[in-house]
């Protein structure tokens, strides 16, 4: 094969990229697509609603809020894509920051030993998890709620009859209430697109190598320039003081580059690793990837690790956000985090989704829940609507997998 196939591609023109894409809509794969519109839609209807929704002070808080939740949602993604579910997510994250204090504050143990020991908690009790759902073969709804429930009973035994701690370590409450020097933010995006580059050209030689068609490298040369403008206006706008006192607020949140790191990393593993693509296959036909040779029981039980490690990383965002680890920590956010995850795209029968679905996803749920507040509509009205969305997106993924030939049922 010739070095201008690799800069021409031969899998056909933007045109018939386009055509193509078109054409998988229209045979319900759909992807992200309903929640991007959802989001377009959202924000305009809030702007319209609340002279509030698009300040710069709003807009940098929508991705302080989301974080928590989008990372919740990331580590979701391992498990649904198998077609189960971790309802003990959100305490296993509890139960991790719970620790944490115990070993900081009352054994005064070093804040980031413990950070680790907190961890290697959210992995052990994935690998448990992982364990009783791919060998003992008890449907991980089961199990997944029997942790829920135990776990509640297990944080209000580690932090006590008080049921909170607080967290006045600064390392920790910097991550969401701090911001990069404005420079730091222009160096992340020209990182950001760099590494998107680099790993673009390197997907297309490797593709080029074993003989496999690559698409027209103008596709890439466009992706990289909407996430260098949809990039650039952001950073620009973050970098802008917020402040309505006399101290200056500017800059991009630290915590923006933590989550960005953990999707680069997570659609790295799924889309470009043997495991990610081992993960698909199981969730779309458990069967026909054991008769391929894959184990099966291994794939489920490392998803499941991953899920509950990264839970306790949201945790730890949720404590730096409100300065605090409590006893109640993680019962409702799990839930949110599952219609994050599938109002962002990803199937709850599994085998289809990505990374990014979650993080749009979980920027739809807040945007809800902020747009709400500023219009000042009672608690209540978020639930409904987030209900609604989250069955409406539920019913979208089944009728585009009945669309598009798959089934509904697990084999």
């Amino acid at each position: 094969m010739s070095n201008t196939s690799l800069a021409t591609g031969h899998e056909g023109t933007i045109g018939d990229q386009v055509k193509a894409y078109f054409q998988r809509v229209r045979s319900g794969e759909m992807g992200a697509l309903p929640a991007v519109s959802a989001l377009i839609l959202l924000a305009v209807l809030f702007s319209s609603l609340s002279p509030f929704f698009l300040t710069k002070l709003n807009f940098a808080n929508l991705f302080v809020q989301s974080a928590e939740l989008a990372v919740l949602a990331c580590a979701l993604v391992f498990v649904l894509l198998l077609g189960e579910i971790d309802l003990a997510a959100g305490v296993t994250a509890g139960v991790g920051m719970a620790l944490f204090v115990v070993l900081n504050q009352k054994m005064g143990i070093d804040p980031l030993l413990s950070v680790i020991v907190a961890l290697a908690f959210g992995s052990l009790t994935g690998w448990i998890m992982g364990l009783f759902v791919a060998k003992i073969r008890v449907p991980s709804f089961v199990v997944t709620l029997g942790f829920f429930l135990g776990f509640q009973g297990l944080q209000l035994i580690m932090l006590g009859d008080g049921g909170i701690y607080r967290v006045d370590i600064p390392a920790i409450q910097a991550i969401m209430n701090s911001n990069m020097p404005e420079w730091a933010g222009w160096a992340m995006l020209v990182v950001m697109v760099v590494a998107s580059l680099l790993i673009g050209l390197w997907d297309r030689s490797r593709r080029t190598r074993v003989g496999l068609a690559t698409r027209p490298i103008a596709m890439l040369y466009i992706r990289l320039a909407f996430m260098a403008v949809l990039g650039g206006v952001a950073v620009a706008i973050l970098n802008q003081n917020r402040s309505v006192s006399i101290k200056a607020i500017a800059g991009v949140p630290i915590v923006i580059p933590i989550v960005i790191v953990i999707v680069f990393i997570g659609t790295f593993v799924l889309d470009r690793t043997l495991f990610g693509r081992y993960l698909y296959a199981v969730g779309g036909n458990p069967e026909a990837g054991r008769r391929a040779g894959i184990d099966v029981a291994k794939i489920r039980i490392t998803a499941f690790i991953i899920c509950s490690t990264l839970a306790v990383v949201s945790g730890l965002l949720h404590a730096s956000r409100i300065g605090s680890v409590e006893s109640t920590a993680g019962r409702t956010i799990v839930l949110n985090g599952v219609a994050a995850a599938v109002v962002g795209g990803v199937s709850l029968f599994g085998g289809r989704g990505r990374m990014m679905n979650a993080i749009v996803g979980a920027l739809v749920i807040s945007i809800i829940d902020n747009g709400l507040g500023l219009i000042g509509l009672p608690a209540g009205i978020n639930f409904l609507v987030t209900g609604g969305v989250l069955v409406a997106a539920a019913t979208i993924d089944a009728l585009s997998r009945k669309r598009s030939g798959g089934s509904i049922l697990r084999t």
